[in-house]
């Protein structure tokens, strides 16, 4: 078995290791107001949610040159974000949206991507996007020598596409959702495993 001592790598050779190794992830793919006056995308994997009362999401988002990247820095400024979950059908359009343009560049514009304005902020949300997550910024946290950011925002407000929510759950079926492997590898859901729910089954056991 190959063993790695962690304390011996380097940040790059660190994030090779652990993108394939926590798999897989969800994508937050974000939308942004930039300095210029046009709308950001970019997809993040490293994302989760962190309460539910109040319902918080939250993602890493890095440096490049020591700068925090610019879905980041527009968060800080205008304190509110949309996180979108992208189905499999949009895997290019995701991928595509991880070049890195200038500040002032729109990947929105770039891509041909349509919005439609939120409701409870002013940043637009993708009408492309099965799931669109109003945030407001709540709060950041620096992690380790490199600078990362981890930053939470409020959902303020859930949309869904038709037929997607049901009863207060999501069918994930019909979402089908795109997950992220390691660079630059993505997967779908395939095939779903059910199991019993966990309620049902200690019941079972008490009652014998």
């Amino acid at each position: 078995m190959l063993e790695v001592i962690a304390s011996n790598l380097g940040a790059e050779e660190a994030y090779k290791l652990l993108i394939g190794t926590v798999v897989p992830r969800p994508i937050a793919w974000i939308t942004t107001l930039n300095p210029y006056g046009g709308i950001n995308l970019a997809p993040f994997s490293s994302f989760t949610y962190v309460s539910v009362k109040p319902p918080m999401v939250g993602f890493n988002c890095g440096r490049r040159a020591g700068t925090l990247k610019d879905t980041g820095r527009n968060i800080l400024v205008n304190k509110e974000f949309v996180v979108h979950i992208a189905d499999e059908t949009l895997v290019e359009a995701v991928h595509r949206s991880s070049i890195e343009y200038p500040p002032q560049v729109s990947e929105v514009t770039e891509l041909g991507l349509e919005t439609v304005p939120s409701i409870d902020i002013h940043t637009p949300r993708l009408a492309i996007a099965s799931i669109a997550l109003e945030c407001r910024f709540h709060g950041a946290t620096r992690y380790g020598s490199t600078g990362s950011e981890f930053i939470v925002g409020e959902v303020l407000r859930f949309h869904f596409r038709d037929g997607l929510c049901v009863d207060g759950k999501v069918d994930s079926s019909k979402l089908r959702p795109l997950c992220r492997l390691g660079v630059p590898n993505y997967a779908g859901l395939d095939k779903i495993i059910r199991m019993q729910p966990v309620e049902q089954m200690a019941k079972t056991v008490i009652e014998g």
